[in-house]
């Protein structure tokens, strides 16, 4: 008989450790796998020298696209598909919106491309920062920063930057998606060269 209440018992505490392992792996696997993903965005984002992609923006609801090519630390050069012959160049330090009409230059450094452009800066928040992940798809980053909310979203397969969205101290709403991206391609050496005006 003591035997036999020696096997239930071994039994009983086979089943409740097998309950508590259960239980942690729940916890515990989820959470090592949510910390996966965000490891490999940090690391495939330090590989990442820069970036050519197409693009569709959304600025306030006046949609725009074209093709970009982006170069860490802060810059960025894109040809926009517009009849105004349209191109937004930054050098990492000016920022300038060039039409056929119109010739607008800013500081980098007053704009959210300051944020978006500058990997190390991108590198300390996210790997501060609690990732969401979307339709178990994309994998998203939140922050506010000088003003500007900043999203940014990532493929959770590829690990690449598939876009953002900014929302300004004025509400100014802008989402930018990306695709057909290449990575560190070899880029023209002015490419990043600061258009003159009209």
């Amino acid at each position: 008989m003591a035997s036999l209440v020696k096997l239930i018992m071994l039994e009983s505490v086979m089943f409740y450790n097998k309950k508590i392992l259960i239980f942690f792996l729940l916890i515990i696997v989820p959470s090592n796998t949510g910390a996966s993903v965000k490891n490999d965005i940090i690391q495939n984002l330090k590989n990442t020298n820069n970036l050519t992609f197409k693009f569709e923006q959304n600025i306030n609801g006046k949609i725009e696209d074209g093709e970009c090519s982006l170069e860490y630390p802060k810059k960025i050069f894109c040809k926009y598909n517009l009849d105004n012959q349209k191109v937004l160049v930054s050098n990492g330090r000016s920022v300038v919106i060039k039409t056929s009409n119109s010739y607008y230059i800013y500081p980098l450094k007053e704009t959210a491309l300051n944020l978006i452009l500058n990997k190390d800066f991108l590198l300390r928040k996210i790997q501060n920062l609690d990732e969401r992940t979307i339709n178990k798809k994309f994998v998203n980053f939140r922050f506010v920063e000088n003003d500007n909310e900043i999203n940014l979203f990532f493929d959770k397969n590829t690990h690449n930057l598939i876009g953002w969205q900014t929302l300004d101290i004025y509400q100014n709403l802008s989402i930018t998606y990306i695709n057909s991206i290449i990575r560190n391609k070899d880029l023209e050496e002015n490419l990043f060269k600061l258009p003159a005006q009209n």
